[in-house]
């Protein structure tokens, strides 16, 4: 898929040494994207305008004026216009990417469908779509409609082929070794972290909170990896990039806004290297198959291995397959048909006995890798 709707798209990196690193590049979104380098980012946050479509002031019912969105940068003459520049916008994005390189894309209700149509017709690959659920969500004043308490992401890949950064094992760890789901509760950007104006009001009405961006670059780009932000306000995604190893690239046209996210960020100390260390992921260690297992003598065949619940018993074979009664096949084919299941991950489903206690057989695949000098040895084994 090289080339979708006229952007032509570049699949050789570029040098980082050609990119406004760590910069606020002053401007239009479309003007500024069209300047940098093909295939030269690793991940793009993007906030666009939500086109909120806000014709009259709102009012709460003691008559105050609500502080929502007015500002010109948000209107648009009609959804025609409106498609048109955001397909503009996630094309030079598109282009912009590198091959295994990811998107994501924050909106309401008002405009996320129509950019989740346009992604798809440029050749993204939609991965999720995630809920931010708002702890303390505006409340709706006329009481005509439920409370607006969420907000919408996509998290999409350049292309269908992309093998995109996902820290699957630091996201489980962050949730308590739970699966991370995709409905986030985060409260809206308040308190000491919401930047103000010379005259104490909200510098700017959209202000993301840094918790939404902490998770997002910490499950989907790695130490080093420049994240471009197109619509960079107040500098939310600079600062989380800096404090967390990332480098950044900003764009912003109004000078109020990039001046506030360069005194922001200004004053943002990175953390130590050792400290934003993600968890290594399981897909990308060496592969080991099971078969080297019985070469290097950690299993005999003819030894037993068992579910966890020891209702199965199965027997290892020479080859490195595993029988149970007529049925015989790898580790995860089997592994499948004993449960009835299409798929399994036969190293965390069979286990051997060690002194009268079951273990996975993903310890034995841990020690290989050492023995073969694929990965260093853990402290706990040093005594072994």
């Amino acid at each position: 898929m090289s080339e979708r709707r006229g952007v032509k798209q570049s699949k050789r990196p570029a040098n980082k040494n050609l990119l406004p690193l760590d910069k606020i590049l002053l401007g239009d979104c479309i003007s500024e994207l069209k300047k940098l380098p093909g295939a030269s980012v690793d991940l793009v946050f993007a906030d666009p305008p939500y086109n909120l479509q806000i014709d009259r002031e709102l009012l709460r019912p003691n008559n105050t004026r609500v502080d929502g969105v007015d500002d010109a940068w948000d209107k648009f003459e009609n959804f025609g216009a409106y498609d048109r520049f955001c397909l503009e916008w996630l094309g030079e994005c598109r282009r912009i990417l590198k091959p295994d390189g990811a998107l994501w894309v924050i909106g309401s209700y008002h405009n996320i469908f129509r950019l989740g149509a346009t992604l798809q017709d440029l050749g993204y690959w939609i991965l999720n779509d995630v809920v931010w659920r708002k702890t303390n969500p505006m409340p709706n004043f006329r009481g005509r409609r439920f409370t607006n308490a969420h907000e919408t992401l996509i998290w999409a890949g350049r292309e269908q082929s992309s093998r995109y950064t996902f820290n699957y094992e630091s996201m489980k760890a962050l949730n308590d070794d739970l699966q991370m789901r995709s409905d986030w509760l985060f409260p809206i950007c308040s308190g000491p972290e919401r930047l103000k104006d010379d005259g104490g009001r909200k510098a700017h009405p959209t202000q993301k909170p840094e918790a939404l961006l902490h998770r997002i670059l910490l499950a989907s780009s790695n130490t080093g990896d420049v994240v471009l932000d197109p619509f960079f306000g107040t500098g939310t995604t600079g600062a989380v990039a800096k404090l967390l190893g990332r480098r950044f690239i900003g764009i912003e046209r109004d000078s109020d806004y990039a001046k506030a996210a360069n005194e922001r960020i200004a004053k943002v100390k990175p953390l130590e290297p050792s400290a934003i260390e993600t968890q290594p992921s399981k897909r990308d260690e060496p592969r080991v198959p099971f078969g080297t297992i019985i070469e290097l003598g950690f299993l005999k065949p003819g030894s037993a291995l068992f579910d966890p619940h020891r209702r199965i018993r199965a027997e290892v074979k020479a080859d490195g397959t595993l029988r149970y009664q007529t049925r015989q096949g790898s580790i995860h084919r089997l592994g499948a048909q004993v449960q009835g299941k299409q798929a399994c991950n036969g190293w965390t489903f069979w286990h051997y006995e060690r002194n009268g206690k079951l273990q996975p057989i993903d310890v034995l695949r841990d020690k290989a890798k050492l023995k073969l000098g694929l990965v260093e040895a853990p402290a706990m084994w040093a005594a072994e």
